[in-house]
């Protein structure tokens, strides 16, 4: 596809508009920075109230539509394997789609401000694994959650280090911090872009449906490009990873693993299923894989992510803190996860007979979840040894059951599992699940950091609106419009 192709096929140019449409809403709608005052000196403080808040609510929601229904209908395209869109035409859409979200202020959450509260921590000489950020007052700790102001920090020592020069650069300017948190992250986007297609042209998949299905995904460009999350960076370093293993490399890609596991301990899920891999490629080249092999090739596999996680973890100074912030997800209560979920059901089963408090349910609910969680890993590593695909399916599914069997899941969490899932050729009603999740996601968490997870007329528009965007995935114009406007 050329570029002149590129622009006539409408869904790419008008999801720019609507990309920039919800960046401009966002000022008025989203997580500005608090008791800043660039607002009001330039003028653009009526955004924030009266009517000015509802235009830019209008401009946002907007926005988030015309992403959502351009989505869906390059998802029918790239669907047809006579599909003239090609992988840099979806490469191209991404950053542009990108490309605005990126010069706005952090939507659907304030987890930036806590990066950064960390980060200045660090930079006084703290360590922010075991103080939290309300020992280094200053604007960065004024706009966080402030739920979050006394908890040590659940990150690696990677991102942490990246932290401390943002933060030393930004030197205490809220809006350049976030701008250069930004810029930090963004390189995972870049790596998943290379990535993503390889991983799926490498196991028979195509690249255009993985770019459409982890990045192109609104969910996906606004919660980790305008909310600018960690998931981004890390995301694009698995993936990365992931893919040198997969395609030979075995030791650079465990070392990229043990890297990615140093931004976030997720991406650790992965490397156990690289020894299946590296196994089916010695006997894929004829090689005699005899015990004496075996056994190095395990070692190497746990050596190589251990030396690279070990050696930035003395260096950095940091020791495994980290371990303790991990703890602080539990504040976070959703009923996303599956945990969480059931100690809802149990307290209001219960209701008529005994006011169960959730917390004391969340003990037990949150224990067995970890302990199945524990089982379900070992079970999958075992059961998916036979060959690569069989591996890479358990890497997926166990990234899929860490989503639904930790503590707590938030809307960013989904790229562990889609950056992996793109190795696959998704049936169409999966795709459809994962467009209903993507929109639900979009709505019931709200641009100022706010849920309605638990309010009834908003979850239901959310669950019918993602419905609708399911269907219209699978069957073009399923509330049949196209006949509202035909002549007789």
């Amino acid at each position: 596809m050329t570029w002149r192709a590129w622009w006539r096929q409408r869904e790419f140019p008008v999801g720019v508009v609507g990309s920039i449409l919800v960046a401009l809403g966002a000022f008025g709608v989203a997580d500005v920075p608090r008791l800043n005052t660039v607002a009001a000196d330039a003028g653009l403080e009526w955004l924030t109230y009266g009517h000015g808040k509802t235009l830019a609510a209008v401009t946002f929601w907007t926005g988030v539509a015309i992403l959502v229904v351009c989505w869906v209908r390059i998802g029918r395209l790239v669907a047809d394997p006579d599909s003239p869109v090609s992988v840099r035409a979806m490469q191209a859409a991404v950053l542009a789609w990108a490309a605005p979200l990126t010069m706005t202020v952090p939507i659907y959450s304030r987890d930036v401000y806590a990066y950064l509260a960390q980060a200045e921590v660090f930079r006084a000489g703290f360590n922010p694994y075991a103080d939290g950020p309300v020992h280094q007052p200053g604007p960065m700790l004024d706009s966080m959650a402030q739920v979050w102001a006394a908890t040590t920090a659940p990150y690696g020592p990677t991102f942490m280090w990246l932290g401390r020069g943002v933060a030393a650069l930004a030197d205490g300017n809220v809006i350049l911090g976030v701008q250069l948190m930004r810029a930090v992250l963004i390189p995972g986007l870049l790596l998943s872009l290379w990535a993503i297609p390889s991983l799926a042209r490498h196991f028979g998949a195509s690249g255009q449906q993985g770019l459409w299905l982890a990045l192109l995904n609104p969910m996906i460009l606004i919660h980790l490009v305008a909310g600018a999350h960690v998931e981004l960076l890390m995301m694009g370093v698995l993936v990365t990873g992931v893919t040198l293993a997969v395609s030979g490399r075995h030791a650079w890609g465990l070392a990229l693993l043990g890297l990615a596991a140093t931004i976030k301990i997720t991406a650790a899920v992965a490397v156990p299923f690289v020894f299946w891999i590296w196994l089916s490629h010695l006997r894929r080249d004829g090689r005699p894989v005899g015990r004496g092999r075996v056994v190095a090739v395990f070692a190497a596999t746990a050596a190589i992510p251990l030396a690279v996680f070990g050696a930035i973890t003395a260096v950095s100074g940091l020791g495994l803190g980290w371990l303790t912030g991990l703890g602080w997800a539990g504040r976070i209560i959703n009923w996303l996860s599956v945990p969480t979920l059931v100690g809802h059901l149990i307290t209001w089963i219960a209701a008529p007979w005994h006011a169960w408090n959730l917390q004391a349910v969340l003990v037990y609910t949150r224990g067995a979840g970890a302990a199945a969680l524990a089982v379900i890993l070992v079970f999958l590593w075992i059961r998916f040894r036979q060959n690569e695909r069989r591996a890479m399916a358990g890497m997926t599914l166990s990234m899929l059951a860490v989503l639904l069997l930790e503590p707590s899941t938030l809307p960013w969490y989904y790229t562990w599992v889609l950056c992996l899932a793109v190795a696959f050729t998704l049936p169409g009603r999966v795709r459809a699940v994962v467009v209903l999740a993507s929109t639900v996601l979009l709505i019931v968490f709200q641009p100022d950091d706010s849920i309605v997870l638990y309010k009834p007329l908003e979850l239901l528009l959310a669950f019918g609106l993602g419905i609708l965007a399911a269907v219209s995935l699978l069957h073009p114009d399923p509330l049949k419009l196209r006949s509202l406007t035909a002549r007789p």
